[in-house]
């Protein structure tokens, strides 16, 4: 499949097979549990369909003018592929194999890592790649050390624009009919800020654990009550 924007070719091919995809490590423990909270309240409050793919350091493809380029955001929302899990195991790419990411997202470390490069050419930034090529309508930064979270939006022009956060600190993404905030508090051993989901009623989206403690306090307030009743609960 081709597409076209200024002075770029840009063709949507599978990646060939003898390709040598990256094999950096990630910078730190931080980001891969950053990325898995983003993915673990989605599941659990049924913002995942069964095609739907929320890839992790995981390289996304496009060939422009006529060379490879492959970016591996740390955590993206691809509401759906169009083919099976099989024929994207090593990398992705859009419209070929789905849907274009709605959503990339960077984790900033003490290891500059390009994300505001908008170097036009090969291989070009992280900005530019995501902005120009793939043009993903939401890019997000997020400083884990700090909580600096950065929201930008393609604007009608095409161009990245940061988006400033509502009353709450949140900012809406209107593809995925949630809100995105930094929360701060503790999971898998780690105390700091984090990356969460909030609806459109601005509820937030549980973890998995959250919900399982939420369902042991029910059930034992509710055996409370049926002792102070004079009923023993049953096991």
């Amino acid at each position: 499949m081709v597409g076209t924007t200024t002075n770029l070719d840009i063709t949507w091919e599978k990646l060939p097979d003898d390709f040598v995809l990256p094999n950096d490590p990630v910078d730190n423990i931080t980001q891969p549990l950053l990325a898995t909270a983003l993915s673990d309240s989605l599941q659990m409050a049924g913002y995942l369909q069964p095609n739907a793919l929320t890839p992790t350091n995981y390289g996304i493809c496009a060939t422009v003018n006529g060379k490879v380029v492959v970016k591996a955001p740390d955590w993206a929302f691809i509401p759906e592929i169009r083919v099976s899990r099989s024929e994207v195991e090593r990398s992705y790419t859009p419209q070929l194999q789905g849907d274009m990411p709605t959503l990339v997202m960077e984790f900033l470390s003490e290891t500059e890592g390009g994300e505001y490069s908008s170097k036009p050419t090969h291989p070009p930034g992280k900005w530019f790649f995501y902005e120009q090529v793939l043009q993903v309508p939401n890019y997000v930064i997020f400083e884990p050390a700090s909580g600096t979270l950065e929201v930008y939006r393609l604007d009608d022009t095409g161009r990245y624009q940061l988006e400033q956060p509502n009353s709450a600190g949140h900012y809406w993404v209107g593809e995925m009919n949630l809100f995105l905030g930094v929360w701060q508090g503790t999971r898998e051993n780690r105390t700091g800020y984090w990356l969460r989901w909030w609806d459109e009623a601005e509820s937030l989206l549980l973890w998995g654990f959250e919900l399982a403690q939420k369902e042991h306090q029910r059930a034992e307030r509710l055996a409370e009550q049926l002792r102070q009743a004079g009923i023993e609960p049953q096991a």
